[in-house]
């Protein structure tokens, strides 16, 4: 394993880990460049937990993936699009360096836990928007991502929203155009990338109708996606297994079935 530490926004000062597979040209020709997961980890866009940090990301490495796990900008930082700046320069600097990093560059997906959802559901809606390519040369959408996987996110700041969240992107104004502009059911379109989205019935922190706007704007525009809803399950399970202290067998069923799916949408054979 060959791990990187980087800084793909220097404005922000943003870290950004690394973990690539090493090439073997000898014994495994077949694996000299791979597909890649980006992971954002949850926490309203106040903290980052490491619960959905180094455990998605040493899962999806233990299943052939190069994994870059993103400290976005957060607390008084996550205004102004940052995030999202953040993790738009990820994805480009991805690109750029996928050559030497044994990546395939037309297969990168973003990752996302609660808030790190919102922020990997909102480079796949508004990878092309023009609010953000008034602050962000995007290259032609080299920032698009592949592919989103939405573990319970953060979609809405309507009804069911999660104020804290929400609070923190529109910098305490909470007024009516900043909410529908992150409010991310309202920015699906035909260009939207593929998703796998799951969430628990009984999510009391971020209810499960962000997950069914973001899926009901998914269909609407014919975007392809798999969802899995379980009926139980806290806020925040992370791998749903004792490492992240949430054990949950019958939700911990996620990951083999959102590998599945990628596995698909790549053409990768593990």
């Amino acid at each position: 394993m060959k791990i990187l530490e980087l800084s793909p926004n220097e404005n922000s000062g943003t870290k950004l880990i690394g973990y690539l597979h090493d090439k073997n040209e000898e014994e495994m020709p077949n694996r000299l460049a791979r597909p890649c997961v980006i992971i954002c980890p949850g926490g309203a866009y106040i903290f980052l937990s490491e619960r959905e940090v180094d455990p998605p990301a040493l899962s999806f490495f233990s299943r052939g993936y190069n994994v870059f796990v993103l400290s976005y900008s957060i607390n008084e930082n996550a205004g102004g699009l940052r995030p999202l700046i953040d993790l738009s320069q990820t994805v480009m600097l991805i690109r750029q360096n996928c050559e030497e990093w044994g990546i395939l560059p037309d297969r990168i997906a973003v990752c996302g836990f609660s808030a790190g959802g919102h922020l990997a559901a909102s480079l796949g809606t508004l990878w092309d928007h023009p609010a953000l390519k008034e602050k962000l040369d995007t290259k032609q959408g080299q920032n698009k991502p592949n592919a989103m996987i939405l573990c319970y996110p953060v979609i809405t700041g309507g009804e069911f929203g999660h104020r804290v969240s929400f609070d923190r992107l529109t910098e305490g104004k909470n007024d009516p155009e900043s909410t529908a502009f992150y409010s991310l059911e309202n920015q699906v379109n035909r260009n939207t990338p593929p998703a796998f989205v799951w969430h628990t019935v009984d999510d009391k922190s971020v209810p499960v109708e962000n997950s069914l706007l973001f899926l009901a704007a998914l269909q609407k525009n014919h975007i392809p996606f798999e969802c899995h809803i379980y009926p139980s399950g806290v806020h925040g399970l992370s791998m749903c297994n004792a490492e992240v202290n949430s054990k949950n067998d019958h939700c911990a069923t996620w990951f083999p079935l959102c590998v599945q799916w990628l596995d698909s949408l790549f053409s990768f054979e593990y």
